[in-house]
């Protein structure tokens, strides 16, 4: 017997299942960069959700290629935090305003954070789910599990945040329940991204060429 239209209703409306068309009502928020925002449902970075970005070490232009949108985050008049957990490197706060991100809504999570035993991925999530956080960064010290992934995603959700899990290129051989998967790498003036995973969007790979003063 089928459910009543009611009831499927609510039922599609859970985090956890994702139809293949519900992406490009997603809202969005513009990368600053029209080649990317031209292949992303909705022309520019999830809302909430998480997104992975692949790299084949730290430092390739991944930061930059965020600072648009953190500064239009933690720009808004009822702006929530901006959360960096665990950072391999300290944020260099000069730079950081210098591209118009508000540094009194920027948060960062230093040390051991996790109960005894749990992974760094832990703080991660409770931030997420928090519902303090506009967006909150993190940096995968070993590979998750799909489980844990999942858990991530369900917590951006719930917690109307965007998560942003930065991970080892070699990751791009995994499935990931993340929404938005994509590779870095640097260019001369600028990064070459490669979409994995783009729910809505277009797969394959785009130039972006940074601006005067980035």
């Amino acid at each position: 017997m089928s459910a009543p239209p009611l009831e499927l209703a609510r039922l599609l409306e859970h985090p956890a299942i994702w139809r293949g068309r519900s992406a490009a009502r997603r809202e969005a928020l513009a990368t600053g960069y029209a080649a990317l925002d031209a292949c992303l449902p909705g022309r520019g970075w999830p809302r909430t959700g998480l997104i992975e970005i692949l790299v084949a070490r730290f430092g390739v232009g991944e930061l930059y290629l965020l600072l648009p949108l953190l500064a239009a985050l933690t720009g808004r008049p009822a702006a929530r935090w901006c959360v960096w957990i665990a950072p391999p490197l300290d944020p260099y706060a000069p730079a950081l305003a210098a591209h118009g991100v508000n540094l009194e809504r920027v948060l960062v999570v230093r040390g051991s954070v996790a109960p005894a035993g749990a992974a760094p991925l832990w703080a991660f999530e409770q931030t997420l789910g928090s519902g303090a956080s506009d967006v909150a960064l993190a940096w995968a010290v070993r590979d998750p599990r799909a489980r844990e992934i999942r858990r991530l995603q369900l917590a951006a959700e719930r917690g109307k945040a965007l998560g942003v899990l930065f991970r080892p290129q070699r990751a791009a051989r995994q499935s990931s329940p993340a929404i938005l998967r994509m590779v870095v790498e640097s260019r001369p003036t600028g990064v070459r991204l490669t979409l994995l995973k783009s729910r809505g969007g277009a797969r394959g790979s785009v130039e972006v060429e940074w601006t005067a003063g980035s």
